[in-house]
């Protein structure tokens, strides 16, 4: 029986915090202790981005782990989807990807899963392993320390990735890629030998000072290094990642950001055309472009709450082809129902190779049918009560109401959604339109003056 403790940094899908305030040596070896006891797991894969406390937190992890008698499948530095890839691989019994992802540089965290690459969350079992963390109870120590087997080769990951494209179909594309100085860098650096690209790297070797910015290109003022980049070599496509690089973003030959939310549609229709009548699964932020190329294409779209945890779950029920979600997390149905930052990019460029178009041009006359403003995020007091406020006033019009994930309110023209964040006095606003930017333009600034005057 260990001391008890109390702690800030168990979320909803993972642990995350800033290091020694929130997160420290003693949670992440109480984190390995408990994951085993409550998985019964015999080997664990573990993974690890580039971020300066990490041998701070994978030692302390591995020692726990070893203590409570599992074997340790240590596969280095690596993205989060590595550790999905090796957990069904090698038939684990759990997998920690020890990450901060987008976090600013000083924070770090994991991701868990259990066997299949499943994902645990606070609804499959997070929580108990917070409450055993917390109280002490991290199980029976084992007589013996668990082996550690360092597996470092990447081949039967990479081969994986690239059977989702025809290599020999496609055209030398000129790529700009810029990992952040994240972990994608290796990745791409063993790809590069096996596709015909002509690549223009930036950033691309892991440092966790991160000298060019910490990677989240979700961020608009974190993209002027790679569109810089893009329109000073001529590039056809550029492309960036997140730290653990699960999350892909796209920019066209003319440096312009593509929202996530066109690439779900992109991705479904290429999908369905391989394996017609399957099912889509998206989000409820933005729907109807989504919507609308799933139905054109054979498929059914599946709306489901926004979150890694709920796709994958609602995913795994219906057996779903894909999963997409506009803020750039992708998931496939062969790549274990999970999310992965390698594959939307290779499948966008194959289909810029078979089609001979340009990114712009498979988007244009999405984003022209239905134009989006993108997730803008307020800062309010309080968050139930300015939420209420917008839906009130718009009740009296009669639209169509949907409360699977905050509120999304459709017009026939027009539609939003407006939710709140779990973890901040934040809400989430979208806003999308059937053709008309105007109208879509208009109706933004109608929301924000609720919200102003909440």
């Amino acid at each position: 029986m260990h001391i008890p403790i109390k702690t800030q940094c168990f979320k909803a899908y993972d642990i995350r915090g800033q290091v020694l305030s929130s997160l420290n040596e003693d949670i992440a070896y109480r984190v390995g202790r408990v994951m085993v006891a409550e998985l019964q797991g015999k080997n664990i894969v573990l993974g690890r981005d580039m971020r300066l406390e990490i041998p701070l937190l994978a030692d302390a992890m591995t020692r726990g782990l070893r203590e409570s008698g599992a074997e340790v499948i240590d596969i280095g530095l690596c993205g989060t989807e590595e550790v999905y890839f090796a957990t069904s691989a090698f038939n684990a019994d759990g997998g920690v990807m020890i990450t901060a992802s987008h976090n600013p540089k000083g924070y770090n965290g994991m991701k868990l899963v259990k066997s299949q690459s499943r994902l645990i969350s606070g609804d499959t079992g997070l929580n108990s392993i917070r409450d055993r963390v917390e109280s002490g109870e991290l199980g029976e120590l084992s007589p013996f320390l668990g082996d550690i087997h360092v597996q470092l080769d990447k081949t039967n990951y990479i081969e994986h990735i690239l059977s989702y494209v025809n290599v020999m179909d496609l055209r030398p594309l000129k790529i700009l890629a810029d990992p952040g100085n994240g972990a994608a860098g290796p990745v791409l650096q063993e790809l590069k030998n096996r596709l015909p690209f002509e690549w223009i790297m930036i950033n691309a070797e892991p440092g966790g000072n991160f000298p060019n910015g910490v990677p989240n290109p979700l961020l608009p003022e974190n993209r002027s290094l790679t569109q810089q980049a893009l329109l000073a070599n001529g590039c056809d496509l550029g492309l960036a990642w997140d730290g653990d690089f699960d999350r892909c973003f796209f920019f066209d030959e003319n440096g312009r950001f593509i929202e996530g939310y066109y690439l779900v549609g992109m991705l479904a229709e290429m999908l369905l055309k391989q394996h017609p009548g399957s099912k889509v699964i998206h989000d409820p932020r933005l729907t109807w472009n989504t919507i609308n190329q799933v139905q054109l294409a054979g498929g059914t779209p599946v709306q489901c709450k926004t979150g890694h945890a709920f796709i994958k779950e609602r995913m795994h029920l219906e057996d779903a082809i894909y999963g997409g979600e506009m803020s750039a997390h992708h998931y496939f149905r062969d790549f274990f129902y999970c999310d992965g930052g390698m594959i939307p990019w290779l499948l966008v460029a194959a289909l810029m190779s078979s089609t001979g178009k340009s990114l712009s041009q498979l988007v244009d006359e999405r984003i022209e049918a239905y134009p989006c403003t993108g997730e803008i995020s307020y800062r309010v007091k309080d968050v139930s009560a300015t939420l209420d406020k917008v839906l009130d006033y718009f009740l009296p019009q009669e639209p169509e109401i949907d409360k699977i994930d905050g509120v999304s309110v459709s017009f026939s023209s027009w539609r939003f959604n407006l939710r709140g964040s779990n973890t901040e006095s934040l809400l989430r606003l979208n806003v999308e339109s059937r053709g008309n930017e105007e109208v879509m333009w208009a109706r933004l600034k109608e929301i924000e003056s609720l919200i102003d005057s909440a």
